[in-house]
């Protein structure tokens, strides 16, 4: 009956200190930070660089990251997340992924055959990828197996297909390709140049139809000064285009695109 009595008493004791140091220790969550969680997405993808979307709120409400650092979330979501922790949020127009490449197996032909590798880093590293452009698009697949959300499919001409109203801006794809021929654009802006060879003109004829020359045609024609050469290649300022279409009319490759 002692024994029983005793060990009563201790798992008392035990439970009140418990109850006592877990009051002492706790540490008080900010309540802003459930409103913030509520307020995301709710994807869990990532890409933000927090483990999901609970990191990122704690990272937010902690002052440790920006209203507006979710890459998934809709500008409306970022002003919500700033309006709740008293933070102006400039909203701007949404960014999808798109393809800086446009040498398909028509334009820029393969040199090597891959029967079973099917992922662009290990491409990247045999035979220098297959084609004879070292900057172009390796056509393993690699970005659309890091989508997550169906917006990607491999075409038929050997090159990725960016569904952009599925495309949530998470850069997944943009991690994934070891070319870093995925990029997130502002969607508005459809005027593209869609080649990333720093090959010179000479060179890129011999090996893509469709590659930047840099000859300047483009930069010539541009009545807005938004376009520049930088080695060998034309590089499109999105604020300052206007999609004008005359830098397109002038390209002798037209290797520059209007997206649909």
């Amino acid at each position: 009956m002692i024994a029983v009595i005793t060990l009563l008493v201790l798992g008392v004791a035990a439970g009140v200190g418990l109850g006592i140091a877990a009051k002492k220790f706790s540490v008080e969550r900010d309540p802003r930070r459930e409103a913030v969680l509520e307020a995301l997405p709710g994807a869990n993808c990532g890409a933000c660089g927090f483990p999901g979307c609970a990191g990122m709120a704690d990272a937010i409400a902690a002052g440790k990251a920006a209203p507006s650092s979710c890459p998934v979330a809709s500008a409306d979501a970022a002003a919500a997340i700033g309006k709740i922790m008293g933070i102006e949020v400039s909203t701007s127009a949404k960014k999808v992924a798109r393809l800086i490449c446009c040498g398909d197996k028509e334009n820029c032909p393969s040199t090597a055959v891959y029967s079973d590798i099917v992922d662009c880093r290990l491409m990247a590293g045999t035979s220098g990828g297959g084609k004879g452009c070292t900057f172009g698009c390796l056509g393993g697949g690699s970005c659309v197996d890091a989508c997550n959300y169906g917006a990607m499919k491999m075409g038929e001409n050997g090159l990725p297909i960016v569904d952009e109203s599925k495309c949530i801006s998470c850069g997944l794809c943009v991690k994934a390709c070891p070319r870093k021929l995925m990029q997130l654009l502002p969607q508005d802006k459809k005027v593209v140049v869609l080649c990333s060879s720093k090959d010179r003109g000479p060179d890129v004829r011999k090996i893509c139809k469709t590659g930047c020359i840099g000859c300047g045609a483009c930069m010539k024609a541009c009545p807005d000064g938004a376009i520049i050469v930088e080695n060998f290649l034309a590089v499109i300022d999105p604020e300052k285009c206007t999609m004008c279409g005359a830098c397109m009319e002038k390209c002798p490759t037209k290797s520059i695109h209007k997206l649909v």
